[in-house]
């Protein structure tokens, strides 16, 4: 499934959800409106209104700049601007298709996230 990240009625990413459970059942979730807060210089994050499913989902992923995921243990979604270490816990939904620099500027962003 085609993702668009919109932020003040511009798009600013677009992506691709990869087709396993955990990516289908967040797909589910929108359209969503999120603000996409710094963390640890590596991602954006932010809180979903529910857990994902974790049915059939590896251990843990390595993510690289430009994945979308879910982090279990918080319960959030992650979009990675930089490559990371592996994670437990961590899955990958999807990849961004364009628009990683704009997950790169610092603050937050406050975007809405929709099928495309």
């Amino acid at each position: 499934m085609k993702i668009e990240i919109t932020s003040q009625g511009a798009v600013v990413a677009t992506g691709t959800l990869d087709d396993h459970e955990s990516a289908r059942d967040f797909a589910a979730l929108l359209p969503l409106e999120l603000v996409l807060k710094d963390y640890a210089q590596t991602e954006k994050i932010a809180d979903l209104p529910r857990a994902v499913s974790m049915r059939g989902a590896p251990m843990g992923c390595q993510p690289a700049a430009g994945d979308i995921a879910y982090y279990a243990p918080w319960g959030n979604l992650a979009i990675f601007h930089e490559d990371f270490e592996f994670s437990s816990g961590l899955v990958r939904l999807g990849r961004l298709d364009a628009g990683l620099d704009a997950m790169r500027r610092a603050g937050a962003l406050a975007v809405r996230m929709a099928p495309a």
